[in-house]
C-alpha cells in the first residue's frame, strides 16, 4: 500500500511533471469536472428554488385545496354561497395532514379614478385568514385588520396602484354589478397595506379585504361564504389529500386542488425536472469523457513505469487501482471547485438578487434559489461514482501492457 500510494503521488500526477503532455490535459479535465459541477448546482438549486416559490405564490392567494359549491368550482368569484358551518370546519379532523382552513367570498367589481378604471376581484377573507401567507409580499404599510368591526382596510398590490395613480392612505372607489344585473353598489376603500407578490396574475386582480363587504353586497347571511381555502402540511401530498377532502365532503361541495385548477402552471413546472435532467446527463457525461481522455493520455505516458511493475510482480488490478485513485483525486480537485464556485454563486444570489427575471413570463421578479444541502451531497457522489465506474473500462489497456514491449516504449 505505501509503494502504491507513493508511486499514485508522486509518478503520476500531473503536479510533479507540468512540462508532460498530460498537464493540459488534466487541468482541462479538472475544469471540466468542476464547470459541469457548478452548471449542475446552479440548474437543480434555481430549478427547485423557483418551483417552490411558484407554488408558495399560488397557494398564498389559493390555498392548496379549494371547496365550494359545484357551480363556483371553476370560477375565480363566488356566485352562490355555502355555509361556513360544516362538520370540516374550523378543524378538518377527518383528514391528517391539514394545516389550516379558512373561509372566503370574492366578488368581481372595477376601481374607477380620476385617471383610470381596472377591473378587480375583490376577495373578501374572516378572521380566520391566515395572514402570515401575505407578510412576506408586503412592501408598504400594514395587512388589513379582519378581527374587528366592519372596516374600509383593504390590501392592493403595487401592480394595481401603478396603474391606477393610487398611494398609501389613498381612498378609491369600487363598483360591483348586482346580483340581478341591474345598477350597481359602490363602496369605499381605503388602501392601510400594498404588496407585490411577483406574480402578474395575481398582481393585476386581487384586491384583500373583509368578507362582510362581499356578504352584505351579495345580500347574504353572516353564516353564508363563497369557499373555504384548505392548507396541507405538505405540498408533495396535495392530491391524495384532495381525494380524501372530496371524500369527506358532502355531495353538494366540490373540491379542487390548485395543482387543477391552475394546471397549466404546474404542467409549465414539470418542464423544469425534464431540463435538470437533461443538464445533469450532459455535464456527467462531459465530466467523464474528459476523464476517460485523461486517464488514458496518464497511462500511455506511463507505459514503461507499467512495464516496470509488472516485471517486479505488481499485478494488473494493483496497478489499475494506483491510476483510479489518480482519477478519484483529479476528480475530486475538479468537485472542490466547482462547488466552492457554484454554492458561492447561489449565495451571491440569494443575498443580493443579482438576476432579474421577467415575472410575465416566469412569476417572479427574482430568479430564486434553494440550496439544498441533501442534493447537492447527492450530486457529487453520484458524480464521483458514475466518473469511476466508466474509468474502469479504460483502466482496462493496463492489463494488454506487457512488461518486454512497455520497458522499450517511446
Amino acid at each position: 500500500m505505501k509503494l502504491e500510494y507513493f508511486i499514485t503521488k508522486r509518478l503520476i500526477t500531473a503536479k510533479d511533471h507540468k512540462s508532460s503532455i498530460s498537464a493540459p490535459i488534466i487541468k482541462i479535465a479538472i475544469t471540466a469536472i468542476a464547470l459541469g459541477m457548478i452548471m449542475m448546482i446552479v440548474s437543480i438549486s434555481t430549478g427547485i428554488g423557483l418551483q417552490q416559490k411558484i407554488r408558495q405564490k399560488v397557494s398564498a392567494f389559493n390555498g392548496h385545496i379549494i371547496i365550494s359549491g359545484y357551480n363556483d368550482n371553476n370560477s375565480d368569484v363566488s356566485t352562490r354561497p355555502i355555509s361556513i358551518y360544516q362538520n370540516f370546519f374550523p378543524n378538518f379532523k377527518t383528514v391528517d395532514g391539514i394545516q389550516h382552513i379558512q373561509a372566503v367570498a370574492s366578488k368581481g367589481g372595477m376601481i374607477r379614478t380620476e385617471s383610470a378604471f381596472e377591473g378587480i376581484i375583490f376577495k373578501g377573507v374572516g378572521k380566520e385568514y391566515q395572514t402570515n401567507n401575505l407578510k412576506e409580499y408586503l412592501v408598504e404599510g400594514r395587512l388589513p385588520n379582519f378581527k374587528t368591526n366592519l372596516n374600509e382596510e383593504t390590501l392592493i398590490s403595487q401592480y394595481l396602484c401603478n396603474r391606477l395613480g393610487l398611494k398609501l392612505g389613498d381612498k378609491f372607489v369600487t363598483y360591483f354589478m348586482k346580483e340581478d344585473s341591474e345598477g350597481y353598489n359602490l363602496r369605499n376603500f381605503k388602501i392601510v397595506g400594498i404588496y407585490n407578490s411577483g406574480f402578474q396574475e395575481f398582481d393585476a386582480n386581487y384586491v384583500i379585504g373583509d368578507i362582510r363587504h362581499v356578504q352584505r353586497i351579495n345580500k347574504w347571511k353572516s353564516d353564508q361564504i363563497g369557499s373555504f381555502e384548505v392548507f396541507v402540511d405538505d405540498f408533495t401530498e396535495i392530491e391524495s389529500k384532495g381525494q380524501q377532502i372530496y371524500q369527506e365532503t358532502s355531495s353538494t361541495l366540490d373540491s379542487q386542488t390548485i395543482v387543477e385548477k391552475f394546471y397549466y402552471i404546474f404542467e409549465w413546472l414539470k418542464l423544469f425536472d425534464f431540463n435538470i435532467l437533461v443538464i445533469l446527463i450532459v455535464m456527467i457525461a462531459v465530466s467523464t469523457i474528459n476523464m476517460v481522455v485523461a486517464l488514458l493520455v496518464l497511462i500511455l505516458e506511463r507505459t514503461q513505469m507499467i512495464g516496470i511493475l509488472k516485471s517486479l510482480g505488481a499485478n494488473n488490478w494493483s496497478i489499475r487501482k494506483m491510476f483510479l485513485y489518480n482519477a478519484a483525486y483529479l476528480i475530486g480537485r475538479g468537485l472542490l471547485w466547482g462547488n466552492v464556485i457554484g454554492i458561492g454563486l447561489l449565495l451571491l444570489q440569494k443575498y443580493f438578487s443579482i438576476i432579474k427575471l421577467n415575472p410575465e413570463s416566469y412569476y417572479v421578479n427574482v430568479a430564486p434559489v434553494d440550496i439544498n444541502l441533501f442534493y447537492i451531497l447527492l450530486l457529487n457522489i453520484g458524480t464521483v461514482a458514475i466518473c469511476l465506474l466508466v474509468l474502469l473500462i479504460p483502466s482496462f489497456i493496463i492489463t494488454k501492457i506487457t512488461p518486454s514491449k512497455s520497458i522499450r516504449f517511446e
